[in-house]
């Protein structure tokens, strides 16, 4: 017992105590300088870079200075940098030819962060998903759901995949398919479109909102109605606007005729009449009665 204690205690001692002491208060100290550091400098760049810019370089110092830091601490404890630096690049290789998808998606996040299609805040349409953008990282961007759903979007699937920006510019157009019946004077159907679009405070005057003819439908003559309104307020005139022109045309008696179909037996004639057959019932009651 005497001779593990003796054993024991000599291990201790042979401890480099110091020097993991002053690692430790290496780390803590990079730790909070590397916070600070790259705190202040995200708030200076952010006057003249973008969120995700901004964004994207306060990671990059922040991981800097701790990988600084860490370097320094180790070598306080008489870890040899060029032998770990020589063992972190073979390591590197090693993870880089397992990991490839990962490596396309780190040069795909670059090719991103050049080309800025969107910024964290935007609202983007990827491929079926449409959300808010949350973050955008070296390896996937992050949306948030129209349903408060977490959707993670590899950087890879937004290089290769059509991505639509409704946040980037300040206005948008809201396009409105309607359709009238033939007997409908088009001119008056315009004129009560247009005094309804006036009266809605959402409908920019400028782009002018515009009533375009579609074609001969079926059952209809089809138009559209294309309005212009501010970003934000996109999805309320989206849902006031029909619901104003169906009123309107209620009140001016426009019809907004079913699909329907006629038959004809030539250019010159007239439809045929459609009949509804008496009941059976009826029409035996009518046998009985010719009988008696």
């Amino acid at each position: 017992m005497g001779e593990f204690g003796t054993t024991l205690w000599d291990q201790l001692v042979a401890v480099n105590w110091a020097g993991m002491v002053q690692a430790a208060i290496i780390l803590a100290v990079g730790w909070l300088l590397a916070r600070l550091v790259s705190r202040s400098a995200a708030r200076v760049l952010s006057l003249r870079l973008d969120l995700h810019q901004t964004t994207i370089a306060r990671r990059v110092i922040f991981y800097v200075i701790l990988g600084l830091v860490i370097a320094s601490a180790l070598h306080q404890l008489g870890f040899r940098l060029g032998v770990l630096l020589g063992a972190a690049g073979i390591l590197t290789v090693a993870i880089g030819f397992a990991s490839q998808t990962s490596a396309s998606n780190l040069i795909s996040g670059l090719f991103l962060i050049a080309e800025r299609p969107f910024q964290i805040g935007d609202f983007v349409q990827i491929g079926d998903t449409v959300g808010e953008v949350l973050a955008i990282d070296l390896l996937s961007v992050k949306l948030r759901t129209r349903d408060n759903l977490f959707v993670r979007v590899p950087n890879e699937t937004l290089v290769k995949t059509q991505v639509t920006n409704y946040s980037r510019f300040p206005i948008r157009r809201y396009d409105l398919q309607l359709g009238v019946a033939y007997k409908e004077d088009i001119g008056r159907v315009k004129t009560v479109l247009e005094g309804v679009m006036d009266a809605n405070p959402l409908c920019l005057e400028e782009p002018k909102p515009q009533i375009f003819f579609q074609g001969f439908g079926s059952s209809s003559v089809d138009l559209q109605v294309s309005v212009w309104a501010v970003r934000d307020n996109f999805i309320e005139l989206r849902n006031t606007l029909p619901l104003e022109i169906k009123k309107a045309f209620d009140e001016q008696g426009v019809e907004i005729p079913y699909p329907h179909l006629s038959l004809y037996t030539g250019s010159a004639t007239q439809p045929f009449p459609v009949r509804q057959a008496a009941p059976e019932d009826d029409q035996d009651q009518e046998a009985g009665g010719r009988d008696g």
